[in-house]
């Protein structure tokens, strides 16, 4: 855009005319928005499902006018024509504007309209700028506004991106699975505030993982659905005006056609025109990911920490040298990485936030930097989890030796005497082992409390591991 020597066309608009390189589809509007906002320097292009989702959006409507007669049928299919190329990946590089901008996302789908219009004048034989014959906002936006426009697309184009993050869940979820499975009958000792409790297994353990998931992947689902309400047809504020009164349900057919998404129409348009409730919604269950994610990448640091001095009950995949001055040390970095995913996410959930309440009247303005924070979450958790599952959880290795000692040594086992010895003799029993560092059981044997045999019955894993009824004293 800066080349002196690039060939120019003459646009104009509401502030005057300005020369706009002759090969680029966009136009003066998307100009003006590259001067006004370079904020992030990345570009709308940057997000496929969001350009897809203009696409997907400008065909339905396109088709909706010509079959409600408010577009010829040789503008209507080259609109379309246009519109499915760019939905197939096309002209991306085209879609220039920051994903921050003001304006509530007018520049965004002003972009989207001069593109459309231009590959569309191309199609037709006719030259870039030649808005005579097709106008971007006269027949691309017809009965359109950004107001319903930016806002249908971003929930269509969050809707591609979860179908995604569940998939990446999904392998997470297996991988942990996996795991548990592997892991079911190694005994270790359960910690609660870091303290020793009681007996478990290391599959019991790892099974908490994965069932997390798997809750959240429900909640996501149910976000997901919430997305699918849209406002299209709304226009400016909501009440439909310059559209026809069958515009709104037909634009939705189609565009449930088009994308195979169940979009469904919202009964007011008004309050869907300007409620970011969904966005809200959706960002809460991504920052509820987020933190339990990096609650299981908390565990997974401490569990393998040592190896000689931690915990290291369990051994993480070595992926790279640790430190450039301490030979040999393998840090935890696959589990770093997404705890500060998490951090992110969480941080973007407090801009989404903020940004919803912000709205006044009918129409929130802060829309773009919504989407900023959930395009930006969605994937940075989805390839969290996919990092997760194949660089750290996969290679995972239990450290049997250790595991069976710290289990041998624990107090906690006391607990699982107690309905057989009562709590008085748990405890001083406790203390004992304790002040003196012999073992509980050693010391039961000596005391003659229980016999050898009992001993073994009442500290077997299936007793130590799973619910038993009490024993009556």
């Amino acid at each position: 855009m800066s080349d002196a020597s690039r060939a120019t066309r003459i646009e104009h608009d509401l502030l005057g005319e300005r020369a706009v390189p002759a090969d680029a589809y966009w136009g003066i509007h998307t100009l003006r928005a590259v001067e006004n906002f370079p904020i992030t320097g990345r570009p709308i292009g940057l997000w496929p499902e969001l350009v897809r989702a203009l696409a997907l959006v400008k065909h339905a409507a396109a088709q909706t006018n010509y079959e409600l007669g408010m577009l010829d049928e040789s503008k209507a299919e080259i609109v379309i024509a246009a519109c499915r190329e760019i939905a197939g990946g096309a002209l991306h590089g085209e879609f220039v504007v920051d994903m921050i901008q003001g304006g509530a996302g007018t520049s965004t789908n002003m972009n989207a309209n001069e593109v459309i219009a231009n590959r569309a004048l191309e199609l037709a034989g006719r030259a870039k700028g030649d808005y005579a014959f097709l106008h971007p906002i006269e027949h691309v936006n017809m009965a359109q506004s950004t107001n319903d426009v930016y806002p249908t697309a971003l929930r269509l184009a969050l809707r591609f991106a979860i179908v995604d993050l569940l998939a990446a869940m999904e392998e997470l979820k297996r991988a942990f699975e996996a795991k548990s499975r592997e892991f079911h009958d190694l005994l270790k000792v359960g910690r609660t505030q870091l303290q020793d409790a009681v007996p478990m297994t290391l599959g019991q353990e790892f099974s908490t993982f994965a069932v997390m998931l798997g809750e959240d992947q429900q909640r996501l689902s149910e976000a997901g659905a919430l997305i699918e309400e849209i406002n299209l047809g709304a226009t400016a504020i909501g009440t439909g005006i310059n559209s026809h009164p069958g515009y709104a349900p037909l634009a939705c057919k189609h565009l449930v056609a088009l994308s195979g998404v169940a979009v469904k129409t919202a009964e007011n348009l008004v309050e869907a025109t300007q409620d970011c409730g969904a966005f809200v919604q959706l960002s809460g269950v991504l920052k509820r990911i987020a933190v339990k994610l990096s609650k299981t990448c908390n565990d997974l640091r401490l569990l393998s920490s040592g190896p000689r001095a931690g915990f290291g009950e369990i051994v993480l995949p070595a992926v790279q040298a640790g430190s450039s001055i301490m030979p040999g040390k393998i840090n935890p970095v696959i589990p770093e990485v997404v705890n500060q995913i998490a951090f992110e996410v969480i941080g973007n959930d407090m801009t989404v936030t903020m940004a919803a309440e912000a709205g006044q009247l009918q129409l929130n303005a802060f829309e773009p930097i919504i989407a900023y924070s959930l395009f930006r979450s969605i994937p940075h958790l989805k390839q969290g989890c996919i990092v997760l599952a194949r660089q750290c959880v996969t290679g995972i290795t239990a450290n049997r030796a250790r595991l069976a000692d710290t289990v041998r040594q624990t107090i906690g086992i006391v607990t699982a005497l107690n309905p057989y010895i009562g709590y008085e003799k748990s405890s001083a029993l406790a203390k004992e082992a304790h002040v003196t560092g012999r073992g509980v059981y050693e010391l039961v044997l000596e005391k003659g409390w229980l016999t050898e045999a009992d001993l073994d019955r009442i500290l077997s894993p299936e007793n130590l591991t799973e619910p038993r009824p009490r024993v009556r004293h």
